[in-house]
């Protein structure tokens, strides 16, 4: 059987972070397995607290994973610090890791950053080098490349800029806020539009982890990056179709549409 790790922090709601990747995993047909780098207190309303776990500790836990079962793909979502993203990079670089796919989450909704300059550097210099893909929506876009980004073509800039100046692949995602569901990917054969249908859902709690985590699956699955990402906006898309409505602020999606009886 084929596996993956994640490394992100935990939601106890259930619907983001390490509950998300799991559940995304589970369902795409890989082992799941997980490192965690903070702890929060959240639901659907908003997070409450969160407890980051020591460097010594992260650095621990995914010793543990690579000495044992070697994962065949790694998704890395929350960071929320220099020193955590720094023995992240040092030991998937240890390991020669394959697949590694970053979900760089660096801002907010409301377009507050989540990472300190220096912790935004170190992600910069030492963990996009060495990932296969990253994903950054449009205000993560405009941080790697200090420009703003209005429409089709300032994305596919972007992401060429990224792509050349870190040496890893783009997903660029459209969002809700430009683009609806369309996503531009860019590696060394040039631009690659991947064109999606808009659902009418406000339970988006978690939608950038389950992607990101669809396609690490994938790609542990032996799939092409264009196949990988195919497959995992189809597996989101259904996710979100199925209208799962809980809690009282923006709900998660329904990870397990596909087994549901």
């Amino acid at each position: 059987m084929k596996t993956a790790l994640t490394i992100a922090g935990s939601d106890s709601s259930g619907g983001a972070g390490i509950q998300a990747d799991i559940k995304t995993m589970t369902v795409s047909g890989v082992y799941a397995m997980s490192a965690i780098t903070a702890l929060t207190a959240q639901n659907t309303t908003g997070v409450q607290g969160i407890f980051e776990v020591s460097p010594d500790f992260l650095k621990q836990q995914i010793d543990a994973v690579f000495t044992d079962i070697e994962p065949d793909a790694v998704k890395i979502g929350m960071l929320s610090s220099e020193s955590l993203i720094k023995v992240i990079a040092e030991r998937l670089s240890f390991y020669k890791a394959k697949n590694v796919v970053v979900d760089p989450v660096m801002v907010s909704t409301s377009g507050a950053k989540l990472l300190k300059e220096s912790a935004i550097l170190e992600l910069k210099n030492n963990l996009l080098p060495i990932a296969a893909l990253v994903t950054p929506n449009i205000p993560e876009a405009e941080v790697l490349t200090g420009r703003k980004i209005y429409k089709e073509k300032d994305m596919e800039t972007a992401a060429i800029d990224i792509y050349e100046t870190y040496g890893c692949r783009v997903l660029c995602k459209g969002g809700h806020s430009l683009c609806d569901a369309n996503d531009v990917f860019c590696d060394e054969t040039g631009i690659h539009w991947f064109r999606g249908k808009r659902i009418e859902n406000t339970n988006t709690h978690g939608t950038g982890c389950t992607l990101s985590s669809a396609i690490a699956a994938n790609l542990a699955k032996g799939n092409s990056m264009i196949e990988s990402i195919e497959k995992a906006k189809e597996y989101l898309l259904g996710a979100l179709s199925a209208m799962l409505d809980l809690g009282k602020g923006s709900g998660p999606l329904h990870h397990g549409y596909i087994i549901e009886k």
